[in-house]
């Protein structure tokens, strides 16, 4: 149970991530944000990433084994990492709809993958 709560506090943790460093790409189209200096903008992401952090440490915390959970260090980062890549995915499609999706993406990503599958398998 500890890891499916850790896997769903670190999909919501990188949502919000995401929407900290890309969603201010948008800002553009939303008219009072447009007027907004880099400053103003940077301080608006550090707000949404407070939100990343109360959800992201508390994963890794729940997650770790040397705090009772089922993965070490190196599997909590590649599941982190295999999240971030694909909430970035669905965030991209749905945001950015300039940005196509490709093969060379999706052969990148099966690399990132194939890293899930090495770090959880036992040592050669």
């Amino acid at each position: 149970m500890k890891g499916i709560y850790t896997v769903f506090l670190l999909t919501v943790s990188n949502i919000f991530m995401t929407f900290a460093w890309y969603g201010h790409l948008k800002f553009k189209d939303i008219p009072w944000f447009s007027k907004l200096g880099l400053f103003s903008i940077i301080l608006i992401s550090w707000g949404i990433a407070f939100f990343e952090y109360l959800f992201q440490v508390p994963a890794n915390r729940i997650g770790f084994t040397e705090h009772g959970g089922p993965f070490n260090l190196w599997q909590l980062k590649i599941i982190q990492e295999a999240i971030t890549l694909t909430v970035f995915v669905i965030f991209t499609t749905l945001f950015f709809r300039t940005e196509n999706f490709n093969i060379n993406h999706f052969i990148g990503m099966c690399f990132i993958m194939l890293a899930v599958f090495f770090i959880f398998k036992k040592p050669l």
